[in-house]
């Protein structure tokens, strides 16, 4: 399980990529941010279990491609040299079932290399916090491989398929009901894989706020993921 205390020391992070200017790149903007520290780097699946095992980081930042054992392939061993460890599959793959692996597998979050620096550095602090980070641009393949599950097997098999982050009963009327007209508003954002900034911006409101009204969302829905929850709005028709 993640680490999800306030942490008063930088961030350690362990960047895993085949790529050596990228790795560089990767470290020059991820030092910027003062809260985050780039321990180390691996150009393949060995050398990021050994030095994950050595350093005990904070995240892992890991690509999918990779030469050898790939990304999602190296999970499992990953999170068991490094358990306290946030996963976050940093890639250019666009595709939904590398998405259901990585999350199946125990990554906390699936991010496309094409995002923006600062979004980057955001998905980090809030992985450490116990969120789920999902790209904006693959939330909607996400939902659309659980629908599809549900439509083939039925919800009983979903709840028992779906990746950790997305696994939950079926929302009651009420639960919805409960959520007040922003809180809804907040949802909606959050299904469509929203950070808080981009939420706050689009309702006019400080970021602070929207994190507050997001606690009240999940604890209202009785789920402690905004995928698990954007699952919900989905199911009950909110996009």
């Amino acid at each position: 399980m993640p680490n999800t205390s306030i942490k008063s020391t930088p961030i350690r992070i362990l960047v895993v990529d085949d790529h050596t200017l990228f790795r560089r790149g990767l470290t020059a903007l991820l030092t910027r941010d003062t809260g985050l520290q780039v321990v180390d780097d691996a150009a393949d699946a060995g050398q990021a279990l050994r030095k994950a095992r050595e350093l005990q980081p904070d995240v892992i930042l890991l690509d999918n491609h990779l030469p050898g054992v790939s990304g999602v392939k190296a999970l499992p061993s990953l999170l068991e040299a490094a358990p306290n460890a946030c996963i976050l599959m940093l890639t250019v793959s666009e595709d939904e079932n590398d998405l259901a692996a990585a999350l199946h597998g125990g990554a906390s979050g699936y991010l496309l290399k094409n995002m923006e620096g600062d979004d980057l550095t955001a998905a980090v602090h809030r992985a450490v916090q116990g969120d789920s980070i999902i790209a904006p641009e693959m939330m909607g393949k996400l939902i659309s491989a659980y629908k599809n599950t549900i439509t083939k097997t039925g919800a009983a098999a979903v709840t028992a398929a779906a990746p950790p982050s997305v696994k939950s009963s079926t929302p009651t009327a009420q639960a919805m009901a409960s959520l007040s007209p922003r809180e809804l508003d907040i949802l909606r954002g959050i299904a469509r894989g929203a950070s808080n900034k981009e939420i706050a911006r689009e309702h006019g409101i400080v970021e602070t706020t929207v994190k507050i009204h997001v606690q009240h969302v999940l604890r209202k829905l009785g789920v402690s993921s905004r995928v698990h929850a954007a699952v919900m709005a989905t199911e009950q028709g909110l996009l």
